[in-house]
């Protein structure tokens, strides 16, 4: 039987994933602890939903391929589509910022992505090596963002998830953000499946905000079987992964006996 296992502390999409794979008839369950339950190890095929914490504890025991687009994804886009200037640097370089500027690093959470008043706000060395990536962005505003569940370089479900800044869900996605949805993905660089946030910035311009793995993003008001479909694809078996995915899969840290 097909396994969807979900990380503890589950959220309400994990709940909605949690009913959506049961009724297609997959062995669907919570973890109660940060690792793979043992009676469950063995089960093939395997797929799972929660961040990267959890995929770094389950993902080689499950054999399990966690696809996440590229540090650098969002950087590399064409101009047009930022609205801003982004770029990727090292945490070295980021505390010698001496501006404003939304700092964050670009996949695990590894400090709190904000507006920074300069780089000296950021963690020292002794907490984060020099090394570590930092995306540098202009700091915009955004009057609405919304996000996109895709799969095959689609969009299957979509959602707004903020007005203003502040939290604002609803499942209105009208044409103008699928559009410019299709002008985004069509650069490509992201694996089979992925989540894409984009939003119109206050002057009216459309911009991405930032790209995530699907298995640990938030539905917010996305159809749960369409999130589901990405999801499966997103973190499943290794040994189906396509060759095209190969190099969007996150490494599996070294399990220390």
């Amino acid at each position: 039987m097909t396994l969807l296992l979900l990380a503890p502390r589950i959220n309400e999409t994990g709940l909605q994933l949690l009913t959506c794979a049961r009724r297609r008839g997959l062995r669907a369950h919570t973890a109660t602890r940060w690792e793979v339950p043992a009676e469950l190890a063995g089960l093939r095929p395997a797929h799972l939903y929660g961040g990267p914490l959890f995929a770094d504890a389950a993902a080689g025991a499950l054999g399990v391929a966690a696809l996440e687009p590229p540090a650098d994804w969002l950087a590399t886009l064409p101009a047009e589509l930022l609205g801003r200037r982004v770029e990727c640097t090292t945490l070295a370089q980021a505390r010698r910022l001496r501006r404003p500027a939304f700092l964050k690093p670009p996949t695990d959470k590894l400090f709190p992505a904000r507006v920074y008043p300069d780089g000296s706000g950021l963690p020292g060395p002794d907490a984060l090596d020099d090394d570590t990536v930092v995306q540098v962005s202009d700091v915009v505003a955004f009057a609405s963002e919304y996000r996109l569940f895709v799969l095959d370089g689609v969009v299957r479900t979509a959602s707004r998830y903020a007005v203003d800044g502040d939290l604002a869900v609803s499942p209105e996605a009208g044409p103008e953000v699928l559009a410019f949805a299709a002008d985004v993905l069509a650069v490509g660089g992201l694996p089979s499946a992925a989540v894409v946030d984009v939003g119109r910035l206050t002057d009216g311009t459309w911009a991405v905000v930032e790209a995530n793995p699907a298995w640990a993003s938030g539905g917010y008001a996305c159809d749960p079987d369409h999130v589901l479909d990405v999801v499966l694809r997103a973190a499943g078996p290794a040994d189906a992964l396509s060759p095209t995915d190969r190099r969007f899969s996150r490494a599996v840290p070294e399990v220390v006996r």
